[in-house]
């Protein structure tokens, strides 16, 4: 044992921090190079924050904000978005579904269950999923419009396509990131890997899946009311044709009811998450 000496001790009570930069540091040349992006985006980018932050351009952004403050209360108007807003629900509720079901179809060959899994699939799996998440719900509408016309189903298949290939990506992530020892025990009594998925790695996941479904979820009721604007229906429709005819008032009761279906799934998301920590 190393004998700890009056100098040692000094030089140990007394040692100066690490520089804040060094060469060999992998960490400091990996910020320093996202503060050079960082600085370029800005520097290469015609912000025009002089023109943004005039007095002109405030009154107009408050003009406009005191006439979108002043929703429309009409029973008659409220008859028409109700309807919506219960569409933009159901068209996320049902999106996420679907989404669910084929993300988890393509998570387990997206995913190398073990360390002598060949995972053959893997890699063209992946692929799929970086695709379907790469395109956006606008744009998946907007294909999807061609086929099913205008209307809830285009919207709802759009968010499915791009949220499998999110959910899909996540799932796989957490299948392989699961503890092996449950799946390792029960590989050496010769389960079939069928039910060594449903028996040990399922289990243990499952809070992690429903967490990322549940995360989705509340992204999807945003994304159902934007898919509106291209003719999907629901809430986004409705937002689109008054706010393009400049009705004001019945933009703000729009955005009113997109915020309190936005809350009431925040809410749902976390009882459930509560549920789930018990």
């Amino acid at each position: 044992m190393a004998r700890i000496t009056p100098q040692t001790a000094a030089n140990e009570v007394y040692r100066l921090p690490p520089r804040l930069f060094d060469a060999r540091c992998r960490a400091c040349w990996m910020v320093a190079s996202i503060l050079a992006l960082v600085a370029l985006s800005f520097w290469s980018l015609d912000l025009q924050w002089a023109r943004f932050l005039s007095l002109e351009s405030l009154r107009r952004m408050g003009r406009f904000a005191a006439e979108v403050a002043t929703p429309a209360l009409e029973p008659a108007f409220l008859r028409k978005l109700l309807p919506a807003a219960l569409e933009t629900m159901a068209m996320s509720v049902v999106g996420t579904l679907l989404a669910v079901a084929g993300g988890l179809l393509l998570a387990l060959p997206a995913s190398k269950l073990h360390a002598a899994d060949p995972a053959r699939w893997r890699a063209p799996t992946r692929l799929l999923l970086n695709a379907l998440r790469s395109v956006p719900e606008l744009m998946w509408a907007a294909l999807l419009l061609i086929a099913a016309g205008l209307g809830p189903l285009a919207g709802t298949l759009a968010l499915a396509a791009h949220t499998c290939g999110v959910l899909g990506r996540l799932f796989a992530e957490s299948i392989e990131n699961a503890p092996q020892g449950p799946a390792f025990a029960l590989r050496l009594r010769g389960v079939p890997e069928g039910r060594v998925f449903l028996y040990a790695t399922l289990p243990q996941v499952l809070p992690q899946l429903l967490s990322y479904v549940l995360y989705r979820w509340e992204n999807n009721i945003r994304a159902a009311a934007v898919l509106g604007v291209v003719g999907a229906g629901g809430l986004g429709q409705m937002l689109a044709f008054h706010l393009g005819l400049f009705q004001m008032s019945e933009t703000g009761s729009v955005l009113i009811a997109m915020i309190v279906l936005v809350g009431i799934v925040d809410a749902l998301s976390y009882a459930a998450r509560r549920l789930m920590a018990r």
